[in-house]
């Protein structure tokens, strides 16, 4: 019974009878597409083109309402939407009222910050599942730069803080609020229409959760003063909050006892409620709404008990009743807060658009990245404008309106419809609410970002680099306060890309049992060496910071010493050109002597001494054409003839051992791009094997990076297409073939 061929002997036979073709040779037999560049004119006229088609289009594009809510299955959607809707504006209560603390206002401006922002994105945004409004991380940012510009300490108010200087500091502080929530939606609007979307790309998941774990001890540690009744100024310059704690410890002494008890009976209330209600999720139909009776119990005990007046516990205060009327931001604050609006609006639409697109992969929807800049941009615009502050999505409030049955954005605007109720009707019936119950309200809302600190010894098991990425994020957010912070972390970050692109690792590829795949030889068995061939491999893109390091590896990698066999060739054709200049010139001497005697006129007993010298001097002249230099040939008639030079001597005929490859090939298939640097290089490698009879190609290069080349005139006469393939096995197979016929021939000539 006969064998069957080996899948070894089978690949091979394959691979040897495959044409191979160069990349010139491929651009003759399919050439590129002519691609046909408009004018700056005729973009702009075709951006700018109106007709009913693309009027719809931009409609339903930048107003996603109009694009779901014609399809909404109100049978199967509306009830989880009211539901959800119900439980996420339960909890906007609370929280609105905490963070609005949070960020030194007075609590009623954040339930104006709970309605107007969410009933904008409900219209812009494309998620389904976030519910944006206020937010423990952009709030303290705000408080950072309302309380370090209108401080309690400042000159406007006595020391014993009368209605009226509480009022001015209120008002002043909302104006600074308004003016920075009035940037960050500039800035996200028209990040939104430049489509700068992407600029969250630059925060990783490390980045970003140990941003928002060291921005929960940031707020953690600024409702200290609310847990203990202490009355602190908020610090922003750098260590503040070690400055804070150290306060904080100093003044512990002067706590009010009836505004501590108070705190931890709240504490110990919500974490024991919240607790049941993981443990019970499944089988309540909504979660125990905790915050709000615990809100409606305080309100409740404080009024009949007068817990501010008997026990000095500080309370919310003055709630009005219904809307504020819409008023400009006031412009001169502008220039002060500019840099922490654009830290505002950087980490808002980060946190929203990984939760948005974390929820949208589990669902099975799209979010789109710059239509959420521009909805978050909008809505912060808008609000400005109704004395809110900034918002972005809430991890505790999403989780909540997924978790109940949301569907859709519809139970957003359920929640802005609860609030709205709140604000015209029921706000003042919480001016007696303590504000240590706030506290601990967002005290324990924090327990979500300080899970994060799981994640060190995952990452350490999985990716170091990311978890020194967290580290310093988490670090430099701590001791930096949260604008320098933020700035050093991406820094780093971006350093660390550029640290492991630089150092790349450099290695020589072999064949895997003549199959036509390359690996690592220093890494995988069974793989070996092409014969006569070198093949180098980059685990990355070559450019400017990297490029020095790429040629020097390809040199080290080799085993041979190219710098010091260059050199040993150029000195070994000095030499060679040093001795026949010298017996040029013995040779020009001798010929100004013959000369000098037929000028004597000498007699015929001197023929035969002439004679002798003419014939060496020819002997003289024929060697030198050998040697390769132009000679001088003598005749009768006494003419001086120049030759041309021949080709530059090879290794051998100067005596050096010549390299024991005579190809290199350079894997490109890593490589994205290329900088000037990089050509540069890559001219260099190819000069220099050149010089030492190593002839070199590229391999795996894309069509952009051919595109560049040709761009960075890099072909020319000496450097042509001929030497790119399209894979590795391709410029194996060719140079195999190649040299086989190339020693056939020579074979055949012997």
């Amino acid at each position: 019974m006969r064998e069957e061929p080996s899948l070894h002997h089978h690949s091979a036979e394959v691979c040897s009878r495959r044409h191979v073709l160069s990349e010139a040779e491929l651009e003759e037999l399919a050439p590129r597409c002519q691609e046909r560049r408009l004018s700056l004119k005729s973009r702009v006229k075709v951006k700018l083109r109106c007709s009913d088609f693309s009027i719809k289009t931009y409609l339903l594009k930048f107003i996603p309402l109009l694009r779901w809510l014609p399809k909404y299955r109100a049978r199967k959607w509306l009830i989880g939407d009211i539901i959800s809707g119900i439980s996420v504006g339960i909890m906007q209560l609370p929280q609105g009222l905490a963070y609005a603390l949070l960020a030194g206002l007075p609590p009623v401006f954040g339930l104006y910050t709970s309605f107007y922002p969410v009933l904008i994105y409900f219209i812009f945004g494309t998620s389904r599942h976030v519910s944006v409004g206020t937010f423990a991380v952009v709030s303290v940012m705000i408080g950072s730069v309302t309380e370090s510009l209108v401080p309690n300490e400042s000159d406007l108010f006595n020391e014993n803080g009368t209605a009226f200087d509480i009022v001015i500091q209120d008002k002043a502080r909302v104006e600074v609020a308004v003016a920075i929530t009035f940037l960050v939606g500039i800035i996200q609007i028209f990040l939104g229409l430049a489509q700068f979307g992407f600029v969250a790309t630059y925060l990783s998941d490390p980045l970003v959760s140990g941003y928002t774990t060291a921005s929960a001890i940031h707020v953690f540690v600024s409702q200290l003063k609310y847990i203990f009744g202490l009355r602190l100024s908020q610090e922003t310059q750098p260590l503040s909050l070690i400055y804070t704690l150290i306060k904080v410890f100093i003044m512990l002494p002067e706590s009010n006892v009836g505004t501590v008890v108070t705190s931890a009976v709240c504490l110990v209330v919500l974490i024991v409620v919240k607790s049941l209600n993981e443990k019970f999720s499944k089988r309540l139909l909504i979660p125990i709404p905790t915050e709000l009776l615990l809100l409606i119990a305080c309100t409740g005990i404080s009024y009949g008990v007068n817990l501010r007046e008997r026990f000095g516990i500080e309370t919310v205060g003055d709630i009005p009743i219904g809307l504020q009327s819409p008023a400009l931001p006031k412009a001169g604050l502008f220039d002060k807060v500019v840099g922490d609006a654009f830290a505002i609006a950087i980490v808002g639409y980060a946190i929203t658009i990984s939760l948005g697109k974390t929820f949208a992969a589990k669902h099975g929807y799209k979010v789109d990245s710059n239509q959420e800049l521009i909805a978050l941009g909008l809505s912060n615009f808008v609000g400005s404008f109704f004395q809110c502050f900034a918002v972005c999505c809430s991890l505790s409030r999403s989780m909540v309106q997924e978790n109940t049955g949301g569907n859709t954005q519809m139970a957003s605007a359920v929640s802005a419809l609860i609030i709205l109720t709140i604000i015209l009707r029921a706000g003042e019936l919480f001016e007696e609410l303590p504000k240590a119950v706030l506290a601990a309200v967002v005290v324990v809302n924090l327990k979500g970002m300080f899970r994060q600190f799981r994640e060190i010894p995952v990452l350490w098991r999985t990716n170091r680099i990311d978890l020194l990425i967290w580290l310093v994020t988490f670090a430099s957010t701590i001791f930096l306060n949260m604008d320098m912070g933020l700035a050093v972390s991406i820094l780093f970050e971006l350093l660390t890309i550029i640290f492991r692109t630089q150092l790349s690792h450099f290695t020589l590829l072999g064949q895997v049992s003549d199959l036509g795949i390359y690996r690592e030889v220093d890494t995988f068995e069974k793989t070996r060496q092409v014969p006569g061939l070198m093949i180098f491999h980059s685990s990355s893109t070559v450019y400017f910071a990297n490029a020095e390091m790429y040629s020097e590896a390809l040199k080290s990698k080799i085993g041979i010493d190219v710098n010091k066999l260059i050199e040993k060739k150029r000195k070994a054709i000095k030499h060679q050109k040093e001795m026949r200049e010298k017996e040029e010139k013995k040779a020009k001497k001798m010929q100004a002597v013959i000369e000098e005697e037929m000028a004597k006129g000498l007699g015929k007993e001197n023929n035969g001494y002439l004679d002798t010298e003419l014939e060496h001097g020819r002997k003289i002249s024929a060697q030198e054409n050998e040697s390769g230099i132009s000679a001088i040939s003598l005749g009768r008639d006494q003419e001086l003839s120049i030759q041309e030079q021949p080709k530059e001597p090879t290794l051998q005929s100067l005596g050096l051992m010549k390299p024991h490859f005579h190809s290199l090939i350079l894997d490109f298939t890593t490589v994205n791009f290329v900088d000037t640097a990089c050509i540069k290089v890559l001219k260099n490698i190819f000069k220099e094997f050149n010089e030492i009879e190593v002839d070199v190609y590229l391999v795996g290069c894309s069509a952009s990076v051919i595109h560049e080349l040709e761009m960075g005139n890099f072909f020319s006469t000496t450097i042509t297409k001929a030497q790119l393939f399209a894979s590795i096995h391709d410029a194996v197979t060719y140079l195999s073939r190649t040299h086989s016929q190339l020693l056939e021939t020579n074979v055949s000539i012997l």
